[in-house]
């Protein structure tokens, strides 16, 4: 993938990352999700379509409510990752490999689509009339969002200046508290019925955290694999100086609730 707006232009591919994001990116915390359900949505009688799903994260960890998921991603290898996971755990997940301004489904087909930590990635003036379209009357668009604080927190400003040293044109660090994006285009279509912060506190071990940092867009789903080993040392050494074996990284999550107008 290439976005002007991202990382100055250079590509990147989330395919590069599939088995870290599968083992360390499963990170949102109970509280996360509780407030995803407490406005009513991706529960039973319900279906759902998880655009940008990665390995079906917020799919897996939702399921149990009883929502029918479909998930789509750009990358056939996050997908397949994804339907692995998703036949060890039991799921019954519609996975594909599509970019969002592909998807193709009926009017009226979902009554949720959620697009957690994905947000900068489709051409919008595609996705913004085709969501509207494919959800049903008062259907909501969640758009997720979760970060970490490297202001407050040493050890996540600690690991953003050593990706930086090794790739300075990574846009994804500096991070503050702040509403999630919600893109023009959006608001011909729907309606922000609701924008909301709150802080968490995510638990990490050193291999843990190592793990997230490197199925990053920074590191490796851009870095090559000569670089990558670079981070990978002076990374290590960097948590092994700095970090205990155990450690909680201060996160703030960021919520959209987007419905379609009527």
């Amino acid at each position: 993938m290439k976005n002007q707006d991202i990382d100055n232009g250079n590509s990147f591919d989330w395919g590069k990352t599939s088995k870290d994001y599968a083992k360390f990116r499963d990170i949102y915390p109970k509280e996360f999700y509780d407030k995803i359900l407490s406005l009513g949505v991706c529960v039973s009688g319900q279906t759902v379509l998880d655009i940008g799903t990665g390995t079906a994260n917020v799919p897996r960890a939702l399921y149990s409510h009883g929502a029918k998921w479909i998930g789509t991603d750009i990358s056939e290898n996050q997908i397949e990752s994804a339907k692995e996971l998703c036949r060890e755990q039991g799921m019954d997940i519609e996975l594909y490999a599509c970019p969002a301004e592909e998807i193709d489904y009926p009017e009226n087909t979902f009554d949720v689509i959620t697009a957690c930590q994905c947000i900068w990635y489709p051409d919008h003036k595609i996705t913004a009339p085709k969501f509207a379209k494919i959800l049903k009357p008062g259907g909501k668009f969640l758009i997720l969002y979760m970060g970490w604080l490297p202001y407050e927190d040493k050890i996540a400003g600690g690991s953003e200046e050593i990706i930086l040293k090794y790739n300075p044109d990574w846009s994804g660090h500096g991070d503050t508290r702040k509403h999630v994006w919600v893109p023009d285009e959006y608001l011909e279509f729907f309606d922000i019925t609701l924008q909301e912060e709150f802080d968490v506190n995510v638990p990490f071990t050193r291999e843990s955290w190592h793990g997230r940092m490197r199925a990053c867009r920074g590191v490796g789903a851009s870095m090559d694999e000569k670089t990558i080993k670079l981070w990978e040392e002076d990374h290590t050494k960097f948590l092994m100086e700095n970090a205990p074996e155990q450690f909680n990284v201060l996160h703030y999550v960021s919520i959209a609730e987007l419905t379609v107008k009527k």
